[in-house]
């Protein structure tokens, strides 16, 4: 009796290859070269790219604001309706209007404002002003031109030069000066800045002061400070160019229905107002 060895692994292998058909043995020379590659891609090292010698593409520089977007030259307006409103109380009832319009490009614009008080059982008393504005700074600008007030007395015009811009906290700040006939002498300041209570709700406090170097008792201008409006205004934006609102002001003024004097007639009193703002 012959004692056969016992088949090692290679042989039972070589047994197993011989015993499989043609085709399977073609493809055992691939599956093993991928296999291969496998395992020499497992231990290669990860070589980042070059990064690129030039990351923006070389053009003029107008070129480039046009491919942004970003051409300061591009003529836009808006007209602003800021407030158009009825205010009760005191005993006087007045409707008020401030609106402002501007055409021009970032640097240069042409500036159109007014603003005016048309009380009950009296005329319409207000003042329009056609300014250049020339950016001066990131947040600043420089206005010069005219006004004139009209309404109640005579027609007044004024040469007018001042600054509008953003002090911190997003204050919205218009200081003009303004020369008159005979060496008359005025001043006008507005801060006002909107608080968002909610994305449409939003409360905006203002105030505004006029100064005149002399009494005009046709027009019931006090010399010194003649006027001083504070107001509060809560407005909910329906959208954003259409936004009713409500609040409350302080006016200290002379009251332009009384037979007194300036200085005897300039009292403070309270006013509920309700209004719509409006832009385009």
């Amino acid at each position: 009796m012959r004692l056969r060895a016992p088949a090692t692994v290679a042989t039972r292998r070589a047994r197993a290859v011989g015993s499989l058909p043609a085709v399977l043995l073609a493809l055992l020379p691939a599956a093993d070269a991928t296999a291969d590659n496998d395992a020499a891609s497992d231990t290669a090292v990860h070589v980042a790219p070059a990064p690129p010698t030039n990351g923006m593409p070389d053009m003029p520089r107008s070129q480039m604001a046009a491919m942004m977007q970003m051409d300061d030259a591009s003529r836009f307006g808006r007209v602003l309706l800021d407030q158009l409103e009825w205010r009760d109380g005191a005993g006087s009832r007045t409707a008020v209007w401030d609106a402002q319009a501007w055409y021009g490009t970032d640097s240069d614009k042409l500036w159109a404002r007014s603003e005016g008080t048309w009380p009950s059982g009296a005329g319409t008393s207000g003042r329009a002003e056609l300014l250049w504005d020339r950016i001066a700074s990131r947040w600043w600008s420089l206005q010069g031109g005219g006004r004139y007030d009209f309404g109640s007395g005579p027609g007044k015009g004024w040469a007018a030069l001042g600054v509008h811009g953003l002090a911190p906290y997003w204050i919205d700040i218009e200081a003009t000066l303004y020369a008159g006939s005979a060496g008359a002498l005025a001043a006008r300041l507005k801060a006002e800045t909107d608080l968002r209570v909610t994305q449409r709700l939003i409360l905006q406090p203002e105030l505004e002061l006029n100064a005149y170097s002399r009494t005009d008792p046709a027009r019931r201008q006090a010399a010194g400070l003649s006027d001083c409006d504070a107001g509060l205004r809560l407005r909910y934006e329906i959208r954003r160019e259409l936004a009713p609102y409500l609040g409350l002001a302080w006016l200290r003024r002379p009251d332009e229905t009384a037979a007194l004097p300036l200085r005897a007639a300039t009292t403070g009193r309270w006013q509920w107002l309700l209004g719509v703002r409006l832009w385009y």
